[in-house]
């Protein structure tokens, strides 16, 4: 499992008790089998963080020399030598800007034009 937490830091999750080694091997970091050791917990739950520029990555665990796929990332897609978990960090929230889409801003707009239309003070008739 994967999860973004602050800004572009990420933690990986990887639940494999009986495992002796695990490892965190993708793109970031030029697929490197060692480069990035996990932490296990006393739970079995396999742990690392890890603070990666916004963007769109592919990663597999590596769990006592056994490939593993995440399936509760983002998605897998075909690398060149199999499947990958899919990994996509978004702007931290601070940078991102909500834009709404243009039918949202056309109805907000003739709702409001209705309601100004009908909070109108009636007109009184002269005779």
């Amino acid at each position: 499992m994967v999860t973004q937490t602050r800004g572009t830091e990420v933690i990986f999750r990887f639940f494999r008790p009986q495992a002796c080694r695990v490892y965190l091997v993708g793109d970031f970091n030029g697929w490197n089998r060692t480069a990035t050791p996990m932490t296990r917990g006393e739970n079995g739950e396999w742990t690392h963080r890890l603070a990666l520029p916004e963007g769109t990555y592919q990663f597999k665990y590596l769990a006592d020399g056994e490939w593993f796929l995440d399936y509760a990332a983002f998605g897998i897609e075909r690398g060149a030598f199999g499947w990958n978990s899919v990994l996509v960090i978004d702007a931290p929230a601070s940078h991102v800007r909500y834009r709404a889409p243009a039918a949202a801003v056309i109805a907000a707009q003739k709702l409001r034009e209705t309601r100004e239309v009908h909070s109108l003070p009636a007109q009184t008739a002269t005779h």
